[in-house]
């Protein structure tokens, strides 16, 4: 009888033993399953970032080899590790990251390299002094070389090779000074290094390869594209024409929003396309400071039109009577703007000149300057002002908005000028047109990006 509550405490330990485990082991489930579904999401949204893994894995096996070979460990020795590091180092997930990386690593290892070796020859005349001249070129150089490299200028392009230029010369010149052989050395680093880059390079380009001016071209026609959906919808929406609201519709709206945050993306793409060869429809020297400034200024519409989002759901709604008097002119501008803005996003995707925007900025122009004069004369003589700024404010956006698609349409067609778009087919047009103002297939391209 005595051990009766014992034996009665120790099944109920085990039995929260047992389901603290079994909750542990549910919750390691789920946050597997969890993370299979994300990883498989992931590569469903973007399938380049599997072929992109596989690919370094390829490159990495291939520079393995001549650790594991005897023939090819007996050149390089211990230096040959230096060709794996390069491949781990350099390979990026696109071409002009890889290439930018890979330069700056080939030509920060022999200058870099050969500064060593000139210190070392430097400091053998001074005898017994030998290590502190060493001692005062590495402190010099590494000095000079971490200054240059906080240049804003220079820190976008150039900040791994000034990396990797203090990395050379200091390890070199210091392992050299118990070394007697400091020439081999930096000859075999400089050979392994042009052995990774050189396997990284190849596969980079021949297998699949991941252009970033591409993706910097298709990003600048996507941004554009989507202030042209958010005008699309603005009047329906703002003026209520329509008592239908979804969710789809209210993404298609939001949409704009990617595009305040894409200065810093655009910055990361334009530094990588720099690098890159000519491929395809991209010359070497493709116009990127021109897409840069296309970007900037769909940035400069987007706030405008975050500004004019911030009416549709505000806790002042003019009354409906009130904005009425301006529907007809303010939905004519948002139509204009989201016509021209989407053939602009077209003409940049397909790489054609496109005219056909300009006859919707000349309309939407129009009716600005309509609008302005009937607020000059006043629509709402016998209305409070507390009810007036709100819709005004709206009216003096879509100006705004007006005046911005305008300097869009400017520089894409000097972009058009110095690239040499191709000038598009009279009877493909029409065809595109109708594809264009399909709403359906709007609603797919929407879902699709």
């Amino acid at each position: 009888m005595e051990m009766a509550p014992e034996i009665e405490e120790n099944a109920n330990f085990s039995k929260r033993a047992w389901s603290w485990i079994k909750s542990l082991a549910e919750k390691i489930v789920c946050k597997v399953i969890g993370a299979a579904k994300n990883a498989k999401k992931a590569v469903k949204e973007d399938p380049r970032r599997i072929i992109h893994s596989l690919k370094v894995g390829l490159s990495i096996t291939l520079v393995s080899l001549f650790y594991y070979f005897d023939f090819l460990y007996e050149g390089f020795g211990v230096s040959a590790m230096w060709a794996v590091m390069t491949v781990v180092l350099v390979f990026e997930f696109s071409v002009g990251a890889t290439f930018g990386r890979g330069i700056n690593r080939g030509i920060a290892t022999l200058v870099g390299g050969a500064s060593a070796v000139a210190a070392h020859r430097l400091a053998s005349f001074a005898g017994d002094k030998e290590c502190i001249i060493l001692g005062l070129s590495v402190f010099f150089i590494a000095s000079i070389a971490t200054y240059i490299r906080l240049s804003p200028k220079l820190k976008a392009r150039y900040d791994y090779g000034m990396l990797i230029f203090i990395l050379t010369f200091c390890l070199i010149t210091v392992s050299g000074y118990r070394e007697d052989e400091v020439i081999e050395m930096a000859h075999k680093r400089l050979s392994t290094i042009l052995i990774g880059g050189s396997v990284t390079f190849f596969i980079c380009v021949f297998i699949c390869p991941n252009w970033a001016g591409e993706d910097f071209h298709e990003l600048i026609a996507l941004n554009i594209e989507k202030l042209g959906i958010f005008l699309e919808g603005f009047g329906h929406e703002y003026f209520q024409t329509t008592k239908e609201k979804n969710q789809e519709n209210k993404a298609s709206l939001d949409g704009y929003k990617s595009v305040l945050t894409s200065e810093l993306i655009e910055e990361t793409l334009v530094n990588f396309a720099k690098w890159e060869p000519r491929h395809g429809k991209f010359r070497y020297r493709q116009p990127w400071d021109q897409y840069v400034k296309i970007g900037s200024l769909t940035r400069e519409c987007a706030y405008r039109i975050d500004s004019l989002n911030g009416y549709i759901n505000s806790d002042m709604q003019t009354p409906v009577e009130i904005r009425a008097k301006i529907q007809e002119l303010c939905t004519k501008m948002s139509s204009e703007c989201s016509y021209a803005l989407k053939e602009l996003s077209l003409g940049i995707k397909t790489m054609r000149c496109t005219l056909s925007a300009d006859p919707h900025i000349l309309k939407a122009k129009t009716a600005a300057k309509k609008l302005k004069s009937s607020l000059n004369i006043g629509l709402w003589p016998d209305t409070d002002l507390i009810d007036i700024i709100p819709v005004a404010t709206v009216a003096s956006l879509l100006i705004e908005i007006v005046s911005c698609t305008a300097n869009i349409a400017d520089s894409v067609h000097e972009l058009a000028s110095i690239s040499k778009f191709k000038t598009p087919d009279a009877n493909v047009l029409p065809e595109e047109k109708m594809s264009r103002t399909s709403s359906e297939e709007l609603h797919i391209r929407i879902s699709v990006e």
